[in-house]
């Protein structure tokens, strides 16, 4: 049975379990659940903090984790992302007093304050600059008010909170960060199972970004109509009961179906549908 790790709160756990169900897996229906056992699927979930799922699944114990990848660089855990997620998206910034720093060498000899060490200390090793860093948990921008350190460094959305601390950020972003789901470094990733969970999560992450479109249009535009929706492979062509008309079905991006159903029209095809993709296979 494989052994998967869920984050049990925070803004990484509601998004996995969403994901999870929408890939066909079981689900806790109470925030006090620890574990979950989907025989179904042949699948146990163990629902713990964020920041501990790296160490969990890089003891071994656990096969597979759901987590940020700012969690999993932070922890220095043996393990590795495997595949992005594309939600808990973030930024992770460096900000002090406007004027007192512009870029990265301006922080040799000061001190950072953050609450992800393992990340800062790593940056600035990478880097070659020899700073001091402290750990504080939340409410990092109070540390320059008071004293504790010059710099801090965190997650920064919109920068808002930065902004009336009276801080800003400077210099390019540490890192991007947003949902991964983790191994352990080493461990057999062509493992058939780990192979059928990771197949369904990127079933659930493609079928979230296209939409299924069909229309008919005049075979003598076909051509037309199929470089503006070429597919995945190439489209479904169907003829139609009318002479000289064609069906066509091919799978769009969402952020794009709009704007093709307006160009598809203007060659002048008609009847044109989108609807939504459940679930696939590629």
């Amino acid at each position: 049975m494989l052994r998967i790790a869920v984050p049990n709160k925070g803004s990484l756990s509601g998004p996995a379990s969403a994901m999870l169900h929408e890939a066909g897996y079981q689900q806790r229906k109470e925030s006090k659940e620890l574990v979950l056992v989907d025989p179904e699927n042949e699948v146990e979930f163990f629902y713990l903090r964020p920041r501990d799922i790296a160490i969990y699944v890089s003891s071994g114990k656990l096969d597979i984790g759901i987590t940020g990848r700012d969690l999993l660089i932070d922890s220095g855990a043996n393990a590795e992302e495997i595949l992005p997620l594309g939600f808990a998206r973030s930024t992770f910034r460096f900000a002090a007093k406007p004027g007192t720093a512009q870029g990265i060498d301006d922080l040799a000899g000061r001190t950072v304050a953050t609450s992800y060490e393992g990340i800062v200390d790593k940056h600035l090793a990478d880097s070659g600059i020899d700073a001091s860093v402290i750990h504080l948990d939340g409410a990092v921008e109070t540390a320059i008010e008071l004293g504790v350190a010059q710099v801090i460094a965190d997650v920064v959305e919109t920068g808002t909170s930065l902004r009336n601390a009276g801080l800003e950020v400077f210099g390019e972003p540490i890192m991007k960060s947003e949902a991964v789901v983790i191994r352990r470094t080493g461990a057999d990733i062509d493992d058939p199972k780990v192979q059928q969970f990771l197949r369904r999560l990127q079933g659930v992450l493609v079928a979230r970004t296209y939409v299924m479109m069909d229309y008919d249009c005049r075979a003598e535009h076909l051509e037309q109509a199929v470089a503006l929706t070429p597919g995945l492979e190439s489209p479904t062509i169907s003829p139609l009961h009318n002479e000289g008309w064609v069906a066509v079905r091919s799978m769009v991006p969402t952020k794009d179906a709009q704007r093709v159903m307006d160009d598809l029209y203007a060659i002048g095809a008609r009847a044109i549908l989108t609807t939504a993709i459940h679930a696939c296979r590629l």
